[in-house]
């Protein structure tokens, strides 16, 4: 898909897939065209107003599956954009679309058995959901910052894990091919790996708050309150349940929503309602002072260690070490004096690569110091005649004692500086220990040390992401491949022919007699479809004997509990509404 409106950062790239629009089948046409006409119908009164007037301005057509670049173009006006991806994607690249101002839009749809509600990403929940409301200027504001601090927000190894088992389950659910054992096995599959969790992370928080505010958020009065959720705006069960009174109302508050658990694949039993956008912009604010990438200190890189990914530290000095912080010395308070990575890392200063310091250069590894020099004395505060007095002179030996305990001795060959602090500092012949500890040994090459006395920021992902994750080629969609439609395909491609053409003749009359000859052979189960002919039926006045007999073959459809509420709010659309 060309992203002409809004690009993709190279690093999400790797996400990013085609839509492959002539791949969707007329049954996942008529699938989009139900839940889209339900919706209007309900949600004009229950919604909150900005997404009822952002469906007239996202670009989403009722009658046919949307193509994303037309989306994207739609919502350039609301300073959004929009990226077709292949499912679920990890948290903090998912965050990181939106903290771009980039919506991703999953290219699969549910199958018309999941019509009411699906785990799975799909492009109901993610273009009928999520897009419409994007127009209101505060909610975007309040997404948008959500992303940005989403984004940074640590997972720990066990919840990486887990989120593979999920995304394993919602692929499967998906799946036409799959089994009832299958399906099992994968719920069984999670319920093992979120029971591996012991503790409640960064990114576990940030998911439930995220969940229950732009995914089943409700506004306004907690009595009479409207839906903002996505997950509620695409969902034509699950939107009519919120409001009854099985689903209990709580005020939002950031506490409830962080130590509320949930679950993907039912129906939620509660909802939180705020009072405005306002108050959940403030609240995330307010959130985001606890986490890491704003707290810092030895906590922050436990918390690195624990995530086992890609994680950033940033000194006091300005400067920004990228890689998986797998090792810290700390001292007898429990403060990190030391921090090593593992595997490649690069250093940058304001999210930008330092030339010379990129992961190739560093492959194998990074340490570094962390604190004061002995003496109490602030290295990165130290101006150039202070740091000559230490004897920090280009060219010239010099050993470096911290107050740790942490020494650094070798010939100075480079320092850097940011906004008058020193920020790094290279040497040649360097030996590097902490008393019988060797860090560093002179025969490893060049030792470059960052400079600061304390760790101000840790945040998961990368300084310079676009340096850091080189692009990859975009994924390419499963659902690439050619396929001959079914017999149950042709059938729905011939009623959507004959509601397009906006006229009724003799030979409309034969195409619709022999398509229901088919259903009443080979489909008699087949609701939808009925559906969508008692529907032409209505739209061009035919009332005939097949019209009553295709009613009363919807009601005794009806009977069946899995699609009784399908059925009758589809016939409750038409001219001759039928109570069941």
């Amino acid at each position: 898909m060309k992203q002409s409106e809004k690009s993709v950062p190279a690093h999400l790239q790797q996400y990013v897939c085609e839509q492959h629009y002539d791949q969707y089948s007329p049954i996942d046409h008529a699938v989009w065209r139900y839940v889209m006409r339900q919706n209007h119908h309900f949600l004009k009164d229950v919604a909150h107003p900005a997404y009822v007037e952002g469906l007239l301005s996202s670009g989403i057509n009722i009658e046919a599956i949307p193509r994303v670049e037309e989306m994207n173009a739609c919502l350039a006006r609301s300073g959004w954009g929009a990226a077709t991806i292949d499912g679920l994607i990890p948290g903090v690249a998912f965050f990181d679309f939106q903290g771009h101002g980039i919506l991703p839009i999953a290219t699969d749809i549910r199958r018309v058995e999941h019509i009411e509600y699906t785990p799975a990403p799909d492009i109901i929940h993610e273009a009928a959901g999520h897009a419409p409301i994007l127009f209101d200027a505060k909610y975007a504001e309040y997404v948008k910052l959500f992303g940005k601090i989403g984004a940074k927000a640590f997972a720990t190894k066990e919840e990486h894990e887990a989120f593979e088992a999920v995304r394993h389950l919602t692929i499967v659910m998906e799946d036409r091919n799959s089994t009832e054992e299958e399906i099992a096995e994968a719920k069984r599959l999670v319920e093992e790996k979120q029971t591996a969790i012991t503790d409640i992370s960064e990114a576990e928080q940030i998911s439930r708050l995220f969940w229950w505010t732009v995914e089943y958020g409700l506004i306004g009065d907690v009595n009479n309150p409207k839906i903002y959720g996505a997950g509620l705006l695409s969902s034509v069960g699950e939107s009519k349940q919120c409001l009854t009174d099985s689903v209990k109302k709580i005020p939002f508050s950031i506490e409830a929503c962080i130590n509320t658990p949930y679950d993907v694949t039912t129906m939620q039993p509660q909802l939180f309602v705020c009072q405005s956008f306002d108050e959940l912009i403030e609240s995330i604010e307010k959130f985001a002072d606890t986490l890491a990438v704003r707290t810092g200190g030895t906590a922050g890189l436990n918390k690195a260690v624990r995530s086992q990914n890609t994680a950033t530290a940033v000194f006091n000095s300005g400067i920004q070490v990228t890689g998986i912080i797998h090792e810290l010395l700390n001292d007898e308070n429990g403060e990190a004096i030391y921090i090593k990575t593992a595997g490649p890392t690069a250093l940058s200063i304001n999210g930008k690569e330092l030339v010379g310091h990129s992961k190739a250069v560093h492959a194998d590894g990074f340490g570094t110091p962390v604190g004061l020099l002995q003496g109490d004395i602030s290295l990165e505060e130290c101006s150039d005649e202070l740091l000559e007095a230490l004897g920090i002179v280009v060219g010239k030996q010099v050993c470096l004692p911290f107050k740790s305990g942490v020494k650094v001795n070798g010939i100075v060959k480079h320092i850097v500086k940011h906004e008058n602090k020193v920020a790094l500092i290279s040497f040649t012949d360097c030996n590097v220990s902490l008393q019988d500890i060797v860090l560093f040994e002179s025969s490893w090459g060049t030792y470059d040390m960052t400079v600061g006395s304390s760790i101000i920021s840790v945040f998961a992902g990368a300084a310079d992401p676009q340096s850091y994750f080189q692009p990859v080629e975009m994924l390419e969609n499963k659902t690439s491949s050619q396929r001959t439609l079914s017999q149950l395909e042709q059938l729905y491609l011939h009623v959507r022919a004959l509601r397009e053409q906006k006229e009724w003749n003799e030979n409309s009359a034969t195409l619709v007699a022999s398509i229901l000859d088919t259903l009443r052979v080979s489909h008699k189960t087949e609701w939808l479809l009925r559906l969508e002919i008692l529907e032409l039926f209505h739209m061009y006045n035919v009332e005939t004997t097949e019209t009553h007999k295709l009613q009363e073959e919807l009601l005794e459809l009806a009977k069946h509990e899995k699609v009784r509420n399908l059925i009758q709010n589809g016939l409750q659309l038409l001219p001759l509404a039928q109570e069941l």
